[in-house]
């Protein structure tokens, strides 16, 4: 079984190091594929690091920033033409725990795509900032609602079976930024089995996040826009 960890980045220098060390306390041999957005604090440079010293170490550097939903597409894309049979996509921020992609791998045989739900225990979020919290919560009511769907669909840690999901199916998906993730789960709740798993999720520690008010009103047009063009879909 071959096995790809996606971690995109941009501007996570010092989460590098820290989430690789977690990663390899799994004590598998996964590949791990950094996709990074041109970052300019040293990320890249942390990056290459690793890959001297682990050739299961991958990366590929893309020349701008062009989204979160861009960088997920293009490593699931990349990961489909290398022909892995099953690929996990992690954030760099140190907020996923790998401690449960072991889960994943034994659950993933049985469905086609296994996502993380931040809902399911009370104190999952219980260190956010009260605002980062509320926009959270009203994302993933409006999105039930206006989408019809029970998800928490906007999580990035993910496995996907790649011996089922068609590449083309996940590339349907048009926003390239934060909505790719709902945009996606919807598209693929269609015609796949999708599991969840329960997590809890502590705020960053190291960085900033990337995520920016104009990010969450974008967001919402685009929502507003496709629960209406879904009809026609």
């Amino acid at each position: 079984m071959k096995v790809a960890i996606i971690i995109p980045t941009y501007n996570e220098y010092g989460n590098i190091f820290p989430l690789y060390n977690k990663l390899k306390k799994i004590k598998k041999n996964y590949d791990i594929l950094f996709v990074d957005d041109n970052s300019n604090d040293g990320t890249i440079n942390e990056i290459k690091s690793l890959r001297k010293i682990d050739k299961k170490v991958f990366f590929k550097i893309r020349n701008t920033k062009d989204g979160i939903g861009s960088a997920h597409k293009f490593a699931l894309n990349y990961c489909n033409k290398k022909s892995y049979d099953i690929a996990i996509t992690l954030d760099a921020d140190g907020t996923h725990n790998p401690a449960i992609i072991p889960r994943m791998i034994k659950l993933i045989d049985k469905y086609d795509l296994i996502i993380t739900n931040r809902f399911k225990y009370k104190s999952a979020l219980k260190n956010w900032h009260w605002l980062r919290k509320f926009l959270t919560l009203i994302r993933f009511y409006l999105v039930n609602i206006l989408l019809n769907i029970h998800y928490d669909t906007s999580g990035g840690f993910r496995c996907y079976n790649l011996k089922k999901i068609k590449i083309s199916d996940i590339l349907l998906s048009k926003n390239n930024s934060y909505s790719f993730f709902w945009e996606s789960t919807y598209i693929l709740s269609r015609n796949y089995k999708i599991k969840e798993l329960p997590i809890v999720l502590p705020y960053r520690k190291i960085g900033v996040s990337k995520m920016k008010f104009t990010d969450v009103f974008a967001a919402l047009i685009y929502l507003i826009f496709f629960s209406f063009k879904r009809f026609f879909l």
